[in-house]
């Protein structure tokens, strides 16, 4: 099982559009979307995989997942939102999104919300996170070896790979329920 110690070294998890990445001018749809393909193809799993597109972003904006565009151009802070949508949607519905982001875009149009310093401890603790998964997961590997020193078979390696599969999938199940349930104390405060 060594190889997946190297495997997990080696993988690129985690991407962030960082403040930097981000233009100062507005941008239209497609300069968005060549922005995010050429930032997060890294994550993609095969090369027909879209990391953006135009009925995405149309979809987000009818949805009011973000606050209107102007002359069809969109801010920085609209990519910094986008960002996070991107990122959000990979582990809550767009409704569960929606919610979360609700206060914040009131926030921006009706407040004058400097977003940037937010989006930038989102990134600090989304590499934070990253950082955390690594020292996890070589944990767990060291776990499901332990536990399938019990499992004596031609097909050990394949059961190791289940073995951590499963549990990769376990740990994402229970973060994705951990923040579905702060999705639903935001709507509940939002509700009073």
């Amino acid at each position: 099982m060594e190889n997946l110690h190297d495997f997990f070294k080696q993988i690129q998890l985690n991407s962030q559009l960082s403040l930097d990445d981000i233009p100062d001018l507005d941008l239209y749809m497609d300069q968005v979307i060549q922005l995010f393909e050429n930032k997060f193809d890294v994550l993609k799993r095969d090369e027909q995989e879209k990391v953006l597109t135009k009925t995405m972003i149309n979809n987000y904006a009818k949805g009011k997942l973000f606050y209107p565009i102007e002359n069809k151009k969109y801010s920085k802070d609209h990519l910094m939102l986008i960002a996070m949508i991107y990122q959000l949607k990979g582990a809550l519905s767009i409704n569960d999104v929606k919610t979360t982001l609700h206060q914040l875009n009131k926030m921006i149009t009706e407040e004058n919300f400097a977003l940037a310093n937010l989006y930038e401890s989102y990134v600090q603790l989304a590499e934070d996170s990253m950082q955390q998964m690594k020292s996890e997961t070589e944990q767990l590997i060291h776990d499901v070896e332990e536990h399938s020193k019990s499992l004596p078979s031609q097909n050990a390696d394949y059961l190791q790979e289940l073995l951590l599969v499963t549990s990769l999938a376990n740990m994402s199940n229970y973060y994705r329920r951990a923040a579905e349930k702060m999705v639903d104390r935001i709507a509940n405060k939002m509700d009073t």
